[in-house]
């Protein structure tokens, strides 16, 4: 009478599931999936089998969407914060070095017990030397990585990789109100597209750059412009590798960005940091007011904040090559700008391009 009771569940009860779990399981084991099939597509590519584009179900995009890749996110950037000791930084990021590829001659500070933290580690600067800024031509890759695309807007779509489009106005958002800008607005009755460009005879150009986990992680002006407004898109977190964004349509209308829009001597221009998977933090040097992936802030909405102000009539001027922001990992930038019609990209889809090299000019 003396001994205690031991209260035990049913089977059933240990092993039941609710329903996070089955999205996590389910989503998780799917993204591995995607992988393989990746890897699969990258052989069949090396040996110069072309490979047709299959784009995901609605289905499909929706699991994928399950799992929970802002809280993993956030939780990486807690962990890549935490310093390690001394003796175990070179060991840890000598692994990291060795997977993804990363020269470190071309860093500011080689020594790797240097870094506190694998964040430090990620947002390491170069030598001033390692990245000459090309002063002939007049737009510049912003970053180091992979040329996935570039060219003209037509009807209203971009290409994020050959033959898969997303809407320029989605990706964008709705048209910032004249006031804000230093040009004068299109009739209205204009396509999205054509409210964008503002002098007659010029065209809408594109150019999206992905970032591996091994490539530099700051990225700078790509030309002398202004910055008058940023926009916010808080969204999912999915992998933007060349594999997946070949997979899902408007991949990057789904994920987190940030969109900057401003004007150059040609007229529109914007540059946009899209998140991705393990990068929700997107940071820009001159605006403390951004926190992306952050809770607080709900899908499908977007946040604006304007740079013209009473006592800032121009915005933020930015000369090229200046350090303009940073991400926690790889990701993608989207360039979108009007330039007249002889404008010309000096770039080849699949390229490697690192930063400082032209892109293109007149």
């Amino acid at each position: 009478t003396d001994r205690k009771k031991l209260h035990t569940a049913s089977v059933g009860q240990v092993f039941r599931l609710r329903p996070f779990h089955v999205l996590v399981a389910t989503g998780g084991g799917y993204a591995g999936y995607r992988k393989y099939e990746d890897y699969k597509l990258k052989q069949l590519e090396k040996r110069g089998i072309e490979v047709p584009v299959r784009l995901a179900s609605e289905w499909e995009v929706a699991l994928y969407k399950s799992v929970p890749t802002r809280l993993l996110s956030r939780a990486w950037g807690r962990l890549n914060q935490v310093e390690l000791p001394t003796w175990l930084r070179k060991p840890v990021y000598s692994l990291y070095i060795w997977t993804f590829g990363v020269n470190m001659k071309e860093a500011a500070v080689e020594d790797l017990h240097h870094y506190r933290n694998l964040s430090e580690f990620f947002r390491r600067k170069l030598k001033p030397q390692a990245r000459p800024v090309c002063g002939v031509h007049s737009v510049i890759s912003p970053s180091d990585g992979k040329i996935l695309n570039f060219g003209q807007v037509k009807n209203c779509e971009v290409e994020q990789v050959k033959g898969v489009t997303y809407s320029l106005e989605s990706f964008l958002g709705p048209r910032i109100s004249t006031e804000e800008m230093h040009f004068s607005q299109a009739p209205p009755g204009n396509s999205f597209q054509q409210q964008l460009v503002t002098k007659e005879g010029n065209e809408l150009y594109h150019c999206v750059i992905y970032l591996a986990p091994g490539d530099y992680h700051c990225f700078h002006s790509p030309t002398d412009w202004t910055v008058s407004h940023r926009r916010h898109f808080p969204g999912s977190l999915m992998s933007v590798n060349p594999g997946v964004a070949r997979w899902i349509k408007e991949l990057f209308c789904h994920n987190e960005r940030v969109v900057l829009t401003g004007d150059w001597k040609h007229g529109f221009f914007s540059l946009t940091a899209v998140g991705a998977t393990n990068v929700g933090s997107i940071r820009i040097y001159f605006d403390q007011d951004l926190h992306t992936n952050s809770p607080s802030y709900a899908k499908g909405s977007y946040n604006d904040f304007s740079f013209v102000s009473n006592n800032n009539k121009e915005g933020i001027p930015m000369r090229k090559g200046e350090h303009l922001g940073e991400f926690n990992l790889g990701s993608t930038i989207v360039l979108i700008f009007e330039a007249p019609k002889d404008f010309k990209f000096n770039l080849k889809a699949g390229q490697k391009i690192r930063f400082g090299e032209a892109l293109g000019s007149l």
